[in-house]
């Protein structure tokens, strides 16, 4: 099964018999394409200039083949639910009118579809991949593990890109640049002075492999310091991919005892935990 029937609300279904509970479908029309402005909500941040200039000129010689989907605001304007690289486009070539479906979706429902959205294109970043997760995460109140089964990829892959969001903004903005892969981004977390290793590895052209030589002696000491049992670290990895959250199981001494503990990122993942564990 492809994501976009996985996701089920891809762009097919921003354009199919609304939800009346969540929006009124308006109708398509053309529209000033200077009414038309961004959504500030949207995850996706990074337009390259390469692309937007073919897309542009696919769209002059093909037409605008997928309308924009937009929202009314205040002022006879329109704010863009999906479509916002084709806008771009459209500006680049001078064009003063598109082609939009008009759509009154509430807040939830725009960020929703911008985020699922992002997560059906192909060039994607994996920071805005990561983003786009935790936003889900966030909206739908689910773990990584739902997630995974949400978007038709394992526990693992969502894990391991989330754990991308824990690297300083420095670092990722570096894999947003291209100056950074994800392997190499991978092998910087959790290791000590990450900003300068990263710009080490740009400067001197280090592939990952190198990176993961440079960075291992640090992780092989770390795990002398603290020895885990295999059993222990399949524990604290199920632990997470169920609640959305790293976790650490520590034994005092006598092994009868010890602790368990939740690693948030932020106040939005504590809130959530707390509602769940009192419903307990």
């Amino acid at each position: 099964m492809n994501k976009e029937n996985k996701l089920g609300m891809g762009l097919g279904a921003l354009l199919s018999t609304p939800n009346k509970e969540n929006q009124n479908n308006i109708g398509v029309q053309k529209i000033n394409i200077s009414q038309i402005i961004p959504n500030p909500s949207q995850p996706r941040k990074n337009f390259k200039g390469k692309e937007l200039k073919e897309l542009s000129l696919s769209i002059k010689n093909q037409g605008l083949i997928q309308p924009i989907v937009v929202k009314p605001t205040t002022d006879n304007q329109f704010q863009i639910i999906a479509g916002e690289r084709r806008w771009r486009a459209c500006q680049l070539n001078g064009m003063h009118e598109v082609d939009c479906v008009i759509k009154d979706f509430n807040d939830t429902a725009i960020l929703e579809a911008a985020l699922i959205e992002n997560i059906q294109r192909e060039d994607l970043n994996v920071i805005e991949e990561a983003n786009a997760y935790k936003g889900l995460i966030d909206i739908k109140k689910i773990n990584n593990e739902n997630l995974a089964k949400l978007i038709g990829k394992s526990s693992s892959h969502v894990s391991n890109i989330l754990r991308l969001l824990d690297l300083d903004k420095k670092i990722q903005q570096m894999v947003i640049n291209g100056d950074l892969t994800m392997g190499h981004a991978r092998a910087l977390i959790g290791v000590p002075d990450a900003i300068n290793k990263a710009n080490e590895i740009i400067e001197k052209k280090l592939s990952v492999r190198q990176v993961e030589k440079l960075t291992s002696e640090f992780k092989k000491n770390k795990e002398k310091k603290t020895p885990k049992d295999p059993n222990i670290l399949d524990l604290e990895k199920e632990l997470s991919d169920k609640i959305g959250l790293k976790t650490s199981i520590q034994f005092n001494d006598n092994g009868s005892s010890g602790s368990l503990t939740l690693y948030y990122s932020d106040l939005n993942q504590l809130d959530d935990l707390m509602k769940r564990l009192k419903k307990q």
